[in-house]
């Protein structure tokens, strides 16, 4: 940590030599250029002069250059506190995002997603294509994220889509063509190394004759292209955008693929002399993909599957050779048959009517309705799947959203008022169903045909529905005095059908205040400070995305089959314990912070320090039997808390009419602490265990053992490393070596919980680092992003099965595991390793072509983008760049399912007409 800091105050020292007071003359125009843009915080528009909260703004000019799959991917690296984990095959889909950390262990911790004023989730970007985004607008701190109620408890980030301009038809044309190849593997024995091997040490194998590396044999180029077209016009009272989009991807796994198709319409006009302003809008898009059905299984047997295997089917047979002894795996080229495949179609309109009462005050209604199909279709042939199995399943999701706001601003001399009171309903249906058949006696049909397996398990069919209710009320008020002095209050209060009638509605307020001291008529000396602002704020945010819709009624759920006479019959069983008490889950949150402006706005710094507690937590609690029906209970008894302080700085050191360098970064100190589980319910004290596993391990030989590894503790960060500790490894008196585990409690070794076991690190880093570096020379522009992250730690689950030798020669292990020889695979912190990291995400170089006396063609630039450059670090596997932000299984673990490193080249055109 003291690194980072040291590199942060080194950049500000040398921007302050870098850059020269600016004359009057010089800081005139500049600041004239940098209008005080009006930014859509949330339901409210407002001007930086204005705001009191935490919110940033990122436009087009500063997003990222590289081929961007989804949008977020656009702002990732550029928002200190925002954590965007992209998938690992590179499809359009996100991992995780995280707004200032996981601040619920069952609650939703994705920020609300809003386009155009439509509430959606992740889900909804893939709808977007990227290059219709005009800008976006990140609320973190809950002096903003209020105004959402408990849709914003973890952040809200609001995108704002491009629209027509008043002129004629403009057409413009967006494109790309990218090449991805794997360029780093894991380094196991090849054919002649394992027949080597085996022979030496006196192991019994098959030899089939060949050499074959499996890892290469299941991979592929990978070809991605991208296509955006949009035209947009419009005139004085009128004006309309309509663009469509594709992309299609091939992953550098075989048979891995994407295509998607985006669609954007918007047009706003102007009706009865200006009285009422028309906004209509609609989005959608069709994708269609196929991915892999299990990363682990399909990457462990490519890295273990024998060598000597040959890379085509047994002639003899048809079908693939397997390996009898070794469980865990599956000949890779055969799980290449697995068909995994999803189509998701998403379809979103809006209205907004905006009726000019009076000189200052308007009547805003709006209204938008949210459909959404997913199809999951998936067949696992005999090669991988006893007897084969097909499964279907149809997930649809509807949501209608309609609210009422009156809005009132006034300037007068001194003072501006503005005020908001919004009436909101929000209704929502899910339902679905899914059917699994196995038992197949040909391949050939898969899941197109249903009925080419003979048995339907009776668990193996299902079906649900869910239509929850939301009915919410704001109110906001922001006032500033003489441009000088912010004050914000906003009072938010939902209503959710999920909870029992005692406690339906939460009530979630926030202030904020903010002084403009650059206003101040002391500062006028100071020529070089354009802006100086402090701000402070509290607020309340709600969550209620931990529980399903009818969480505190009495529920049943068929449990079985049992034969009534000659016909069979369907029992019934009650669903969970029933908890009408309980209520909303609350986060707390403090912020505070400061914003500087120098030399004409180019050096500009930006510190946020945060401070929120999550109480009520939601959270499921193994209970006794009796008093309870069930040995589960859903209650709010926990809390959790975070905090950390984020620092961003943008530097132009030089700035002329030919070059231009601009380095922006933003670094992230964040903490962790749950604070606590247990409490009383209904008279019985409710505790949760004191170790509860998150992550482990998978495979030969941690099955039914051991592999524990990440855990959740009260007292300490989410997610941390709970192992036994190695003292080095020690001969087994048979030419081999095991790991020596410290007795840290007398009496014995034993790995049991609460035994001989430490605490040895966390999986969530402490600190985040975002940087972009850009150049222009001319009508050259370079951009580089750099993204890194410390103070955590990864536990190399891959080598401790790789350097196994015992399961040799079931299985392949790594090249330098003979020399080792390690014959163990207890877990243990032996292979717990700093995981520390700066990841060169991409280096894009562009080129706008000048052009001169063109009759329809406006602009044109090309450019040329190397994504996933290189990773500076220690750590000994593939990569560093895994889950440290999702609590799931995965947490910290990496564990034979970490995805090929590859690398891709794109040139991209753009024109406009």
């Amino acid at each position: 940590m003291k690194k980072e800091k040291h590199f942060l105050t080194t950049c500000i020292i040398v921007s302050s030599f870098c850059l020269q007071p600016l004359s009057a003359q010089e800081k005139k125009q500049h600041t004239e250029s940098i209008p005080d843009s009006v930014l859509n915080i949330g339901y409210a528009q407002g001007s930086l002069i204005n705001l009191s909260g935490s919110v940033e703004r990122i436009t087009e000019q500063q997003m990222n250059k590289e081929q961007i799959t989804n949008p977020l991917e656009a702002i990732q690296g550029r928002v200190a506190g925002l954590t965007i984990l992209k998938s690992s095959n590179g499809m359009a889909a996100l991992e995780s995002v995280r707004m200032r950390g996981t601040t619920s262990l069952t609650s939703g911790n994705d920020p609300l997603i809003i386009v155009d004023g439509v509430l959606g989730d992740l889900t909804m970007l893939t709808s977007i294509y990227p290059a219709d985004i005009e800008s976006f607008t990140i609320l973190k701190d809950a002096s903003e994220t209020a105004q959402y109620g408990s849709r914003g408890a973890s952040g809200v980030i609001n995108i704002v889509t491009k629209k027509g301009t008043a002129g004629k038809t403009r057409i413009n044309y967006s494109g790309s063509f990218g090449i991805a190849h794997v360029y780093r593997h894991l380094d196991m024995l090849s054919g002649t190394e394992y027949r080597r091997v085996a022979t030496e040490n006196g192991l019994h194998f098959l030899d089939k004759g060949y050499d074959t590396d499996f890892q290469k044999e299941i991979e592929q180029t990978g070809l991605q292209q991208n296509h955006n077209i949009a035209f947009y016009g419009g005139g004085e009272t009128s004006n309309y955008r309509v663009s469509l989009g594709f992309q299609n991807r091939e992953g550098v796994v075989r048979h891995e693929n994407m295509k998607l198709f985006t669609s954007n319409m918007n047009m706003n006009q102007k009706l009865l002399d200006g009285f009422i302003d028309c906004e209509l809008g609609l989005f959608g898009s069709v994708k269609r993909n196929r991915t892999l059905f299990d990363y682990q299984k399909t990457f462990y047997s490519a890295a273990t599957f024998n060598p000597t295997y040959p890379n085509h089917k047994n002639p003899e047979t048809g079908g693939w050779d397997q390996i009898t002894t070794a469980s865990q795996i599956t000949n890779p080229l055969a799980w290449m048959e697995v068909n995994n495949q999803n189509a998701t179609s998403y379809f979103s309109a809006h209205a907004r009517l905006t009726f000019h009462l009076l000189k200052d005050l308007k009547l805003v209604l709006f209204g938008s309705y949210t459909y959404s199909d997913s199809e999951d279709s998936q067949y696992l042939p005999t090669s991988v799947w006893a007897h084969g199995q097909a499964y279907r399943g149809d997930r649809k999701s509807e949501s209608l959203l309609g609210n009422l706001m009156l809005t009132y601003r006034k300037h007068k001399g001194v003072h501006f008022f503005d005020a908001l009171a919004l009436g909101e309903l929000e209704k929502d249906i899910y339902k679905g169903f899914y059917t699994t058949v196995t038992n197949f006696s040909s391949d050939e049909t898969g899941f197109d045909n249903l009925q080419g397996g003979a048995l339907r398990p009776w668990e193996g069919t299902g079906s649900y529905f869910e239509e929850p209710h939301l009915v919410s009320f704001l109110g906001r008020v922001n006032y500033t005095f003489d441009n000088r002095y912010v004050l914000t209050l906003n009072a938010r209060t939902d209503a959710s059908s999920k909870f029992g009638k005692n406690h339906k509605w939460g009530f979630f307020p926030s202030a904020s205040i903010a002084w403009n001291i650059s206003e101040e008529a002391f500062m006028k000396r100071f020529r070089y400070i354009d802006n100086l602002k402090i701000r402070m704020g509290y607020g309340l945010a709600g969550n209620q995305a931990g529980i399903d819709s009818y969480t505190t009624m009495a529920l049943v759920r068929p449990n079985g089959i049992t034969p009534t006479g000659n016909a069979p019959l369907v029992t019934y069983e009650n669903l969970r314990n029933i908890n009408p008490n309980l209520k909303w889950e609350v986060k707390r949150t403090f912020n505070a912070g400061f914003d500087v402006g120098l030399y004409g706005n180019r050096l500009l710094l930006s510190v946020n320090y945060y401070n929120s507690k999550t109480t009520d937590m939601l959270y499921s609690y193994n209970v006794s039997v009796p008093p309870f029906a069930h040995n589960t209970l859903l209650a709010n008894l926990g809390s959790m808390r975070n905090s950390g302080t984020e620092i961003s700085i943008g530097i132009t050191p030089l700035k002329t009419q030919d070059m231009e360098l601009n380095i922006n970064a933003n670094i992230t100190f964040q903490q962790n602490k749950l604070l606590s589980l247990s409490g009383m319910h209904n008279g019985e004290y409710v505790s949760a265990s004191e170790y509860t596993a998150i992550a482990g391990l998978n495979g030969a030989g941690t099955h039914g053992g051991y592999n524990n590894i990440v855990y959740q503790i009260v007292g300490q960060p989410l997610g941390v490393f709970y192992l036994p500790h190695c003292e080095g490894l020690a001969a087994d008196g048979k030419g081999g070596y095991t790991y020596q585990i410290a007795d840290l409690n007398g009496g014995g070794v034993n790995l049991e919980d609460g035994e001989d076991r430490y605490i040895a690190g966390q999986a969530i880093p402490k600190t985040l680092l975002g940087s972009n570096i850009s150049f222009r020379y001319k009508n050259i522009d370079i951009s580089l992003q750099i993204n890194g992250a410390f103070g955590h730690k990864i536990y190399n689950g891959t080598s401790l099965s790789y350097m196994n030798m015992n399961s040799l020669p079931d299985y392949n292990v790594l090249e330098k595991a003979p020399k080792q020889m390690i014959k163990d695979q207890t877990a243990t912190d032996y292979w717990l390793e700093k995981g520390d990291y700066v990841n060169f995400d991409y280096l894009t170089i562009g080129w706008t072509i000048p052009l001169k006396h063109t009759r329809f063609l406006k602009g044109v630039r090309l450019a040329g983008t190397v994504n996933n450059l290189g990773t500076i670090s220690s750590y000994s596997g593939l990569t560093p760049l895994i889950n440290s932000s999702l609590a799931d299984n995965t947490l910290g673990v990496d564990d034979k399912r970490t995805y090929p490193l590859s690398r891709t080249y794109t040139i991209s055109l753009s024109l406009n007409f």
